[in-house]
């Protein structure tokens, strides 16, 4: 008989954890990560705008764009496994600086070959790569971070992943898409991340444990309003995400101008996020994700009420940036609400899996549509998409009324990355958290 997992005893619920380090010790053990990221990101953040735009300028068909975006995603979700693995072989340090290296050259390569096909396989290896950098980084912050200060760190560490990306995308309007040189910009970024990593003198990279096991249908059985909505919400983000250049472009808007409309929603999710996942914190997080995803979809529809380009355009997309990243948020804390602490880094895996594969049809359906109906079909099929999240979490609270949590205050609202990277890969990185060793004389 399938049933809900039941909530751990106290005993079993209180595990172990590093003791906490000072305020001052955490800036001196951070700063080379967090500024290695802030380099990597911004190249991230241009290479994304760049791949967009010159794919239009360059005349890409609609459906070739789509499997282009579709595959940054499927590689994504093979490197956020693939990572895990080899960081317990070679070390946290040599792939961090391996994948940043891996990730400079595939954007440096998409300057120099410029055909669709060649960018369907660069695009994999940018998504792999990039998946492997952040389950490396992140796993450290979750290391280096105490129960007492975790949501702090990885708030800290979301917004400046988020600011730099899109000062990336605004890097964007002051380049030449259609010149090698802004490829060479964004690769330069890129490879410049592996310096502070590797110059660090206070890097201490967690051990690494093995992974727990969550079989999906277990998950499903115990979540499945969770799983289904991170599943939407991969689809939805993944969409709207890999278009957003492109449907700037067919809009009229001029090339200077199509980074800074790209970063609105960067910029609306480092306004909400944080609200939005604090509100799920302290209400029925299903009753958000309705009013989220409601929100979100009609941010959406604001983008046919006027010019694109024009202010409106520009505050659509900042709501539309701060109302539908969180729902990622959502869906995972509430997954995490129904299962055992022990279980939350497996059902992360599990959620990257689901939110990569919807991920990689959303951008593929995303193609279709714009190339049956047009340029409009952007904002219809992203309101309709944000519409059916929150009508199905609408229908989950009819049909089961009561929201009890199995975990509740938990910081994992928090764990989230928002831009073009799925947001679990903080999580994942639990697994590599480091653990004292066991008390003989301790209870269990």
């Amino acid at each position: 008989m399938t049933g809900r997992i039941n909530q751990p005893s106290e005993g079993t619920a209180n595990q172990q954890t590093p003791p906490p380090l000072p305020q001052l010790s955490i800036a001196v053990a951070t700063w080379g990560l967090f500024a290695g990221l802030s380099f990597l990101l911004a190249g991230v953040g241009l290479y994304a705008t760049l791949v967009g735009v010159r794919a239009e300028l360059e005349e890409f068909n609609t459906a070739a764009i789509g499997i282009i975006g579709a595959s940054y995603y499927a590689g994504f979700v093979i490197g956020s496994r693939v990572a895990l693995n080899i960081v317990g072989t070679v070390g946290h340090i040599r792939v961090y600086g391996a994948l940043c290296a891996l990730l400079g050259a595939t954007t440096l390569l998409s300057g120099l070959i410029v055909h669709p096909v060649m960018w369907v396989a660069l695009r994999l290896l940018s998504g792999a790569a990039i998946a492997g950098v952040f389950v490396v980084a992140e796993s450290w912050l979750n290391q280096l971070a105490s129960n007492q200060n975790r949501a702090r760190v990885l708030a800290t560490y979301a917004m400046v992943t988020i600011i730099t990306y899109g000062i990336g995308q605004v890097v964007f309007t002051l380049l030449d898409p259609l010149a090698i040189t802004a490829f060479t910009i964004a690769g330069i970024a890129i490879m410049l991340a592996v310096l502070p990593v590797s110059l660090s003198a206070v890097a201490n990279p967690p051990s690494v444990t093995a992974p727990e096991r969550l079989p999906l249908k277990m998950l499903f059985d115990n979540a499945p309003t969770g799983v289904i909505a991170a599943f939407a919400t991969g689809a939805v983000m993944g969409a709207i995400t890999a278009f957003a250049p492109i449907f700037a472009a067919r809009s009229g808007v001029d090339t200077a101008r199509i980074g800074l409309f790209t970063a609105m929603p960067a910029v609306g999710s480092l306004l909400l996020q944080v609200p939005i996942a604090s509100l799920s914190d302290r209400h029925d997080r299903r009753r958000v994700g309705v009013c989220t995803a409601a929100a979100a979809s009609a941010a959406a529809l604001l983008l046919l009420l006027g010019e694109v380009g024009e202010p409106l355009s520009y505050v659509a997309m900042v709501l539309l940036g701060g109302t539908m990243y969180p729902l990622y948020s959502i869906a995972g804390a509430y997954t995490n609400d129904r299962l055992r602490p022990e279980l939350l880094t497996a059902a992360a895996a599990q959620l990257v899996v689901l939110f990569g594969v919807g991920a990689f049809i959303g951008p593929l359906v995303m193609a279709v549509s714009m190339g049956i109906y047009g340029v409009d079909a952007y904002p219809a099929s992203s309101a309709i998409g944000l519409g059916a999240i929150s009508l199905f979490l609408l229908v989950r609270i009819i049909q089961h009324p009561s929201a009890e949590r199995a975990t509740p205050e938990k910081d994992v609202a928090l764990d989230t990355q928002v831009l073009q990277i799925p947001a679990t890969a903080v999580a994942m990185g639990r697994r590599l958290r480091y653990r004292r060793p066991a008390r003989s004389s301790g209870t269990r």
